[in-house]
């Protein structure tokens, strides 16, 4: 009888400090840069929509504060299950993880999706074989066998290992910073600070801050990607500390704000914003329209193509390393919490991520939005959860090593539940300018329940085999 009769899958260690970064920016800027522009200035202006981000911005940060000390606390595959489970017990930790899990498995299917889209701008004649329509909107056969493409291949890359998972992060963020630096600063050249002008939209209904409130609402969507550090941590390698994978989750939030902020404000003093708003791609048209060069736009198109997989690439990886942390620890079907003989990878929850996500895609472009606040929902959610774990951590371990130790203690704990409070409320809170949309947002997200609640009770065996020694030595390892 071994001292831990249950057997712990492992993973392969090959994430670095500069892998680190790559996942979480290349995963919070994806393509909302382009797809959302124009809603966000439609509804806010260009300084409304950016103080949105700003104040969004600025609760994810406390929210990130929090991350970073329990992920140099607990440097464990699943993070957000781990933090859970050893700050209350297993049904909380289900619950974090369930939510968490389906919030990157949304911002996965708004990939698979936006693919197809995004890649009609570049080739128009790629719009083949139209098959059905959902919210007015017709789904091609053509961008049915993108999605089934690329969803194929990022599967594909996360099941034979994580170093060839980071080579293609690295190397997609670095490229799409290069393109969209070069076209940012050749944009200065035809701006004009007076084309910001209307600064504000007002709403009749909400006004001004209404606009602010419903950019601000969707900010946990755009922004979250921070939190692939967590999923990964346990696969960082020996050269990076524990307090290094903390410090990268706050450098990471403060590079995509102003990485956001930079594109809105950009954008708009290029041209008469105005105008455009009714752009299916505000951002590009805008450059189109500055330069009346078709190489600028085509450039762009590109680096949202790149955007996109980064984006899709980070949340796959960190939506499978949840599914196989929750598995690993016997909280749901120990199948998913296999890892695999050669490559170290969970690959029956890479699988499975891939197999839900194509499954979404088939919704088509209707669905993009829901996908949008379904997913900060449920993110929302999540960060709601760490918050508490974090102060009750504080609390019941005061004593245990903390290579980070966030400034403001659990004051920084309150402000961040305060913070997921409110993003909630806008979500769900009738007559919100962000609130879910009856029925197909509410629909997605009580389907999404309903499934947990049926992966939670089909897991009770399992559950109940499993004495609390072996959990805490499967989902904590040695930081139990």
């Amino acid at each position: 009888m071994t001292e831990h009769p249950a057997e712990r899958a492992t993973l392969k260690r090959g994430i670095s400090k500069v892998g680190f970064f790559c996942l979480a920016f290349g995963a919070m800027i994806g393509v909302g840069w382009v797809t959302a522009m124009g809603p966000w200035l439609k509804t806010a202006g260009p300084i409304g929509a950016s103080i949105g981000f700003v104040i969004g911005g600025t609760l994810m940060l406390f929210i990130g504060l929090c991350y970073a000390e329990v992920t140099a606390m607990l440097p464990v595959s699943g993070g957000e299950v781990a933090y859970a489970y050893k700050a209350y017990d297993t049904s909380k930790s289900f619950i974090v993880g369930w939510f968490l899990a389906f919030g990157y498995i949304s911002v996965s299917a708004f990939e698979a999706i936006s693919i197809g889209k995004i890649t009609s701008y570049l080739f128009p004649a790629i719009d083949r074989w139209p098959l059905y329509s959902i919210n007015g909107d017709t789904i091609y056969g053509s961008h049915l066998l993108l999605a089934l493409f690329f969803v194929s291949l990022i599967t594909w890359i996360n099941y034979v290992g994580v170093q060839g998972s980071m080579r293609f992060q690295v190397y997609l963020t670095i490229a799409f910073l290069i393109i969209v630096l070069a076209v940012v600063v050749a944009s200065f050249y035809k701006s004009d600070i007076n084309n910001l002008k209307p600064y504000f939209v007002s709403n009749q209904n909400t006004g001004i801050l209404g606009g602010i409130l419903a950019v601000f609402a969707t900010v946990p969507f755009w922004l979250v990607g921070f939190d692939t550090i967590p999923q990964g941590a346990e696969e960082a390698k020996a050269s990076v500390s524990h307090r290094a994978i903390g410090l990268l989750i706050i450098i990471s939030i403060v590079a995509a704000v102003l990485f956001y902020i930079l594109l809105i404000i950009s954008t708009s003093m290029i041209g008469n914003w105005q105008l455009l708003l009714e752009a299916e791609l505000l951002t590009a048209k805008a450059f189109e329209l500055a330069f009346g060069s078709q190489l600028i736009v085509d450039g762009i198109l590109v680096a949202i193509l790149i955007g996109l997989l980064t984006s899709w690439n980070g949340f796959f990886l960190a939506g499978s390393r949840v599914l196989f942390a929750m598995g690993r620890g016997r909280i749901i079907s120990p199948v998913l919490g296999k890892s695999h003989l050669k490559y170290k990878t969970p690959y029956k929850a890479v699988l499975f991520s891939g197999m839900v996500t194509l499954i979404a895609s088939l919704l088509g472009r209707g669905a993009m939005v829901a996908f949008v606040d379904v997913g900060s929902f449920c993110i929302a959610v999540a960060f709601l959860g760490v918050s508490f774990s974090f102060i009750k951590l504080r609390k019941s371990f005061p004593n245990q090593h903390r290579p980070y130790l966030t400034p403001g203690g659990k004051i920084t704990g309150y402000i961040s539940i305060s913070g997921a409070i409110i993003i909630l409320l806008a979500i769900t809170l009738p007559g919100s300018p962000a609130a879910l949309v009856w029925p197909l947002e509410w629909m997605i997200l009580l389907s999404m329940s309903v499934l947990g609640i049926v992966f939670w009770v089909i897991s009770k065996k399992s559950r109940d085999t499993t004495t609390k020694e072996e959990r805490d030595y499967l989902i904590l390892e040695k930081f139990k």
